[in-house]
């Protein structure tokens, strides 16, 4: 199920359970997991694309390896908010994969979460080329921390 709002994909995340952040690129995906209490993201692993079915199998096994409850895909907006070809393949990928589990899945606003993955990278001294191998899992574990940051603030709310 393609959730409309983060409030929507909160409610069915079952108490204890993980979930993962996905950034989705033409040659990878960046994987991200949440631990158990939704309260931090950690970078995972880059899954290298091939076609969508070896993409999908390949991230759901590890998903359901890890347990996790649910997914949320960083959805690349332009910087004026607007949609371009990207966030059409991104909802085309979500509504494919809906299709391949029970998961629920959420959209949530990517923009800048590659640059600021970057910028943490470069600042923790990261050679280019280790950079080119973990920027994808880095920037999805920065999208999925977003959504839990949103997601506390939502449960906390009256």
């Amino acid at each position: 199920m393609i959730c409309d709002t983060l409030e929507e994909f909160a409610l069915l995340i079952p108490p204890g359970r993980a979930i993962a952040g996905l950034d989705l690129g033409t040659k990878t995906i960046g994987l991200a997991l949440s631990d158990m209490l939704l309260l931090s993201a950690t970078p995972d692993r880059t899954i290298r694309r091939k076609k969508f079915t070896l993409d999908a199998e390949a991230l759901l096994e590890r998903l359901t390896a890890r347990e996790i409850a649910g997914m949320i895909l960083g959805l690349p907006r332009n910087m004026d908010g607007t949609e371009g070809p990207r966030c059409q393949a991104t909802r085309a990928f979500a509504r494919n994969l809906e299709r391949m589990t029970e998961c629920p899945i959420a959209l949530w606003d990517e923009r800048l979460s590659t640059v600021a993955a970057e910028r943490a990278l470069i600042e923790a001294d990261t050679s280019r080329r280790r950079r080119a191998e973990v920027i994808d899992h880095v920037a999805a574990s920065y999208i999925l921390q977003g959504a839990l940051d949103r997601m506390r603030h939502i449960r906390t709310m009256p």
